[in-house]
């Protein structure tokens, strides 16, 4: 009998060890939150602050999402600065005072909301985003990655991750892929719609970019390496791609601060071909000189200054070609941990070899490769991987197909909600989504939505309400879970939401609103907006939409 015991007691320890968090107790909060994006943390100190107990999961070691992973020069200088306040205004003001209290004066004031640059170092930032957790009393717990969600009827009643499981009155899906909200059976989409489904002018195939007169196959007919496409598609269609993904770079020249680039593992001279008769193309038809000043403002990184003599790197969305990989975030959403992992490297390889292309190729004059030579990585940033970035900019990803769709008209057109919980305004602004070489000899980047702005001389996106219904699954699909990231909106409408900025302040309301709905047990759905929009406020949130937009003009 009491080998049988022993047997039976065995084979459970076995079984709990292949399923971890199923045959164990799962850990309890009022709220969790999965995903530390930008979105995820301030969700979890919004609802901390409501007086929730509030477990954060972070499927990675990476905590901050690309707030703390390279984004380092705030896009916020875009967008009414004045309509960004609660924890998105906080998490700024105490850089700033990190920085004061070393005797480092910033060349910008976060309390005087004008369109200053703004910019941090990627350590402050982490430095910061960890204290503000720690004080709100959010338990962090890393390492934690998705495994599956049980539900009881339209209820999230567990999370299982890798290490551990843990169930929640309210779940928030803080991740930038929506990952919680697939896995929990609510629907989503991914791509870009067309141009009829919500009227959206910007919708479907867009052609911002002027074509490459070059041809984009090689001698057998085959489509060149960074080609992702031959053929056009019907203009007015939606698809299946999305904007590019990339890092973004922490360089510098200083010499005391300064790494060497490491050299991409398997460079290959030939996967940059079309790039190379992209640029001997310039310099025949302008000249060397001309031709090779043309070039470096087409293949290109942008720079912004950071302090301490730092540049955050960045896809050039003017540029021909840049750091983002075109294409080569095709499956990401849908991949596996190891999925993932694999496309993290490829985009990874790709920048490596792009910077050692501009670095040392003949296809550029001396001069260019001379000055490309001069940028290295920061010595004091990103020491655990190697002072590369641990967090790949997913810009886009899967979208909620929640109560409300976020599209061009209710940025453009129709921006006033009843039931606003934040003030949205970055530009509408896609980067390349694919680039096709076409049978008549040239190629052609397409996807790109320049930025759409108020003016030309204030570089500002239109003020928009995002909805409490746009973070909402239909009630039937899940009733429990609130999605402040991947939010319920079209392509184009993400292409204006998709901003740290933004995701903050829809993260720190979307926390609110979970802790209200736990501590009254009722679903997130049946949360009445006459008792949310008071905490929104005491949090000092910004609901009123400014009064001096400039009227949108249709055509524009």
């Amino acid at each position: 009998m009491r080998a049988h015991l022993f047997r039976l007691t065995l084979i459970g320890a076995v079984l709990a060890s292949l399923l971890p968090g199923q045959a164990e107790e799962a850990t309890q909060a009022d709220v969790v939150v999965y995903g530390s994006t930008p979105g995820g943390f301030c969700a979890a100190i919004g609802a901390a602050r409501e007086g929730a107990s509030v477990i954060l999961l972070e499927p990675t070691q990476h905590v901050g999402g690309m707030n703390t992973g390279g984004l380092s020069f705030s896009d916020s200088n875009q967008m009414c600065r004045g309509t960004l306040m609660g924890l998105f205004h906080e998490w700024h003001l105490r850089i700033q005072q990190d920085y004061e209290s070393r005797g480092i004066e910033l060349p910008y004031d976060v309390r005087v909301k004008d369109q200053s640059e703004w910019s941090y170092e990627p350590h402050v930032a982490s430095r910061v985003t960890l204290a503000m957790l720690d004080e709100a009393g959010v338990r962090l717990l890393t390492g934690r990655y998705l495994q599956s969600v049980e539900k009881s009827g339209p209820r999230i009643t567990r999370l299982v991750t890798k290490q551990g499981s843990f169930k929640a009155r309210v779940f928030i899906d803080g991740s930038y892929e929506g990952d919680l909200m697939a896995a929990a059976g609510v629907s989503w989409r991914i791509g870009r719609e067309g141009r009829g489904e919500f009227g959206e002018t910007l919708a479907g195939k867009q052609y911002t970019k002027r074509v490459m007169e070059i041809d984009g196959f090689d001698a057998n007919g085959q489509p060149l390496p960074l080609i992702t496409h031959t053929g056009d598609g019907e203009p007015e269609a939606g698809d299946q791609t999305i904007m590019t993904y990339s890092f973004r770079l922490s360089l510098t020249k200083e010499p005391a601060n300064r790494v060497e680039i490491p050299q991409p593992a398997n460079y290959d001279p030939a996967r940059f071909e079309v790039i190379r008769r992209y640029v001997r193309a310039l310099v025949e038809k302008m000249g060397e000189k001309r031709g090779q000043k043309t070039a470096e403002k087409a293949v290109r990184f942008d720079s912004y200054k950071v302090p301490n003599k730092k540049y955050d790197g960045n896809n050039a969305i003017g540029a021909q070609f840049s750091l983002g990989l075109v294409g080569g975030n095709a499956g990401w959403a849908e991949a596996d941990e190891a999925g993932r992992a694999a496309i993290f490297e490829a985009h990874k390889e790709y920048t490596l070899e792009f910077l050692h292309f501009l670095r040392t190729d003949p296809v550029f004059s001396a001069q260019s490769r001379k000055a490309q030579q001069k940028w290295g990585l920061c010595k004091d940033e990103f020491v655990d991987s190697g002072h590369f970035p641990p967090q790949l900019y997913v810009r886009e990803s899967r979208r909620l197909e929640g109560l409300h769709m976020i599209s061009e008209k209710d940025i453009l057109k129709e921006p006033t909600k009843p039931d606003a919980i934040a003030i949205s305004s970055f530009p509408i602004d896609s980067h390349d989504c694919r680039r096709i070489a076409r049978k008549d000899g040239t190629v052609v980047n397409e996807g790109t939505i320049f930025p759409v702005i108020q003016k030309k001389d204030v570089r500002q996106g239109y003020p928009y309400h995002v909805p409490y219904r746009s973070i909402l699954p239909k009630p039937a699909e899940c009733d429990n879970l609130l999605v402040p990231v991947a939010l319920s909106s079209t392509h184009v409408a993400m292409s204006s939401l998709r901003i740290e900025g933004a995701w903050m302040v829809i993260g720190q309301s979307s926390g609110i609103a979970a802790a209200l709905a736990a501590r009254s047990g009722i679903a997130v759905q049946d949360l009445s907006y006459d008792k949310l929009k008071p905490r929104l406020l005491a949090q000092k949130q910004v609901l009123e939409l400014p009064d001096d937009v400039v009227p949108w003009t249709p055509g524009k």
